[in-house]
């Protein structure tokens, strides 16, 4: 069996910790081999309480580890360019989290330093490698529903304004849309396969990070709508999509394995779909390796990341954020 790829942590995070540290235990393909974050102190006390052999000084550190072979990078927003282009630089491939940069400026210039090296640079949107998405994917290719005319999604989960929150931040790329919305964009985007024009946009701002937000999104034929809270009672997220034929939707599109309802109801009659397979963390995991190790075409990253940020962008112009 070859060598693990070892993973470098960039920021002691608490998304690593389900993203990237439970799942790497369970799959002898991954080892995290070392953590950095704003300073030594806090990286070492992330490094005892998850078993992480290696620690690094600080971000630079970590990036230019030998013991590296790919860096996660789950700064905030603010942290993704500058960090993913420095590990890049070091020769480390990057599996960065969402969403990619805090607009489409920036990610073009991660994805051009990824062209620049020749090194793999993936988005982290997990839900993405699911079989309830790659099961959609095929059941729209195959014309179920017929002609397509409409559809939505939305993500809504209450995140509390505590001290030191960075999704209630604007300076960190905080807000409703970077952190929730971007999920119904990236889905829209990818079952549809094609790129939106925004029609409309109003959100709720605070400190200029939008609490709530939705979008109307004009594809090809076809009208959809997002929407997303930080401010909701409680976690949804779902989607659904209509054609001439019926309706295709599925409740918690978003991690499937906590539980999923996976239903098309085509000339009157439901189906209902399996939603089995591997936890989406557990599948973004194999997915790299893929990438990484066998050459196969990455699903999420390059142009996608662009294109992502890019109607982000027009949602938050359409929206009036200044």
């Amino acid at each position: 069996m070859a060598e693990p790829i070892r993973i470098g942590l960039l920021g002691a995070s608490k998304i690593a910790r389900g993203a990237v540290i439970a799942p790497a235990r369970d799959d002898p393909r991954f080892v995290v081999s070392a953590v950095g974050a704003r300073d030594k102190d806090r990286a070492a006390a992330y490094a005892e309480k998850h078993g992480i052999p290696g620690v690094a000084a600080d971000y630079a550190a970590l990036v230019q580890r030998d013991d590296v072979d790919v860096v996660y990078n789950a700064l905030p927003p603010a942290g993704h360019a500058h960090w993913t282009i420095a590990a890049l630089e070091a020769g480390k491939p990057v599996l960065c989290e969402k969403p990619f940069a805090r607009n489409a400026g920036e990610a073009r210039t991660m994805v051009a330093a990824a062209e620049k090296t020749g090194l793999v640079l993936l988005e982290a949107f997990h839900y993405r490698l699911h079989n309830v998405i790659r099961r959609t994917e095929a059941l729209l290719a195959s014309g179920i529903l017929g002609r397509l005319t409409g559809g939505g999604a939305e993500f809504h989960a209450p995140i509390p304004r505590t001290p030191g929150e960075l999704r209630w931040s604007a300076e960190q790329g905080g807000g409703g849309l970077m952190d929730l919305g971007c999920y119904p964009v990236h889905a829209l985007r990818t079952l549809l396969k094609a790129e939106p024009t925004v029609t409309g946009a109003k959100a709720v701002f605070d400190d200029g990070v939008d609490a709530e937000l939705s979008a109307d999104l004009a594809f090809p034929g076809v009208a959809t709508r997002i929407a997303c809270s930080m401010t909701a009672p409680g976690f949804s997220a779902w989607l659904r999509l209509e054609g001439e034929r019926g309706l295709l939707e599925i409740q918690n599109f978003l991690a499937p394995q906590r539980g999923c309802r996976f239903t098309t109801t085509v000339d009157g009659e439901t189906t209902e779909h399996p939603t089995d397979g591997p936890a989406t963390y557990a599948a973004q995991l194999d997915h790299l390796h893929a990438v990484l190790r066998e050459g196969v075409t990455p699903l999420i990253g390059g142009a996608d990341a662009i294109a992502n940020m890019t109607t982000i962008d027009a949602i938050y112009a359409a929206a009036g954020r200044s």
